[in-house]
């Protein structure tokens, strides 16, 4: 049974906000962040939900969530672990400019180049590339976080030029994103793939520290290849194959949606559901290297989550 929306009931007065795929209960100090079944792709949440896919993200976020805490400050409370799809932390005043870093001309990237833009977010491209080569360096392409419709790319001089950010706070952010990358690529290296792009949220705590927040390194946010074939395929002249949420986007484009006004949803069929589904279990398996456990089914995920946050009443604080 696929989670598509949550009711929850706590202690007190409690808030809810619903993103693409998140429902959020606000807790004025902190949050509590349901990772639905929802799936989102062009800016549109799809007519159906995925089943497991929430729990899968959230598995995998607070797992490199908690691994890279080291590193950069984050907005996980690691001790509270109520549920598979839920996370819990400290609350933070977003940051409405999404750090994307891209190791590899893909996806946004290439269909940019292959238009031929040799510039990217005022960063300059070189020429000859190849859908899949990799960058002579990582580069930082930043997108403005809309509340509704589509992001937009902007560069780091109109970032400045606008005064939407400090530049000492910019700096700081791009120092980040270079070191979660970094720390992203060994990871994957490990898990014999190739951490291709992704992107980062930013906040600031009540103290305006700056953290990282929302999630890090899921399919959702990332693109990973395999690293063992990139070569092999590169020499053919063939895309690498990836491991991501990109897969979504390419069935959507194959049946004629790109999110543009006027354009329907293709049917998604109960079978389109199980390929989908059975992606992300593979996302899982390969990221976090274990078997993916499927919940209990005695509850609905609703019930399942309910019954847990009741036997933790007392841990939640007061708004």
């Amino acid at each position: 049974m696929a989670l598509r929306e949550t009711h929850l009931s706590f202690p007190g007065s409690v808030e809810v906000y619903r993103g693409k795929v998140r429902d959020v209960y606000d807790f004025g100090s902190h949050i509590l962040m349901v990772a639905t079944d929802r799936i989102s792709a062009f800016d549109h949440i799809l007519p159906r939900a995925i089943p497991f896919k929430g729990q899968i993200l959230n598995a995998i976020a607070r797992k490199f969530l908690t691994d890279s805490s080291y590193l950069v400050p984050n907005w996980l409370d690691e001790s509270f672990d109520i549920d598979p799809a839920v996370s819990f932390g400290r609350k933070a005043d977003p940051i409405k400019i999404e750090m994307v870093i891209r190791g590899y001309c893909v996806g946004h990237a290439w269909r940019e180049y292959k238009k031929g833009q040799r510039s990217l977010c005022g960063v300059p491209l070189p020429e000859g590339l190849k859908e899949g080569d990799a960058f002579p360096d990582p580069i930082i392409t930043p997108s403005t976080k809309a509340d509704e419709g589509h992001d937009e790319d902007i560069s780091r001089e109109e970032i400045l030029d606008r005064s939407l950010i400090s530049a000492k706070l910019y700096e700081q952010m791009e120092r980040y994103t270079y070191e979660l990358f970094s720390w992203g690529q060994e990871q994957a290296s490990r898990r014999g793939l190739i951490l291709a792009d992704t992107k980062y949220e930013f906040g600031l705590d009540d103290k305006g520290q700056l953290m990282l927040i929302d999630e890090v390194h899921t399919p959702d946010s990332s693109r990973y290849f395999y690293a063992e074939q990139y070569e092999e395929l590169r020499e053919k002249g063939e895309k690498p194959k990836q491991l991501s949420k990109e897969f979504v986007r390419e069935w959507l484009m194959s049946e004629g949606f790109q999110g543009k006004e006027g354009q329907e949803f293709p049917e998604m069929t109960d079978d389109v559901i199980q390929s989908i589904m059975d992606r992300y279990q593979e996302l899982y398996e390969k990221l976090l290297g274990e078997p993916f456990q499927f919940p209990p089914s005695d509850l609905g995920p609703n019930e399942r989550i309910q019954a847990s946050i009741d036997l933790h009443a007392h841990s939640f604080p007061a708004k």
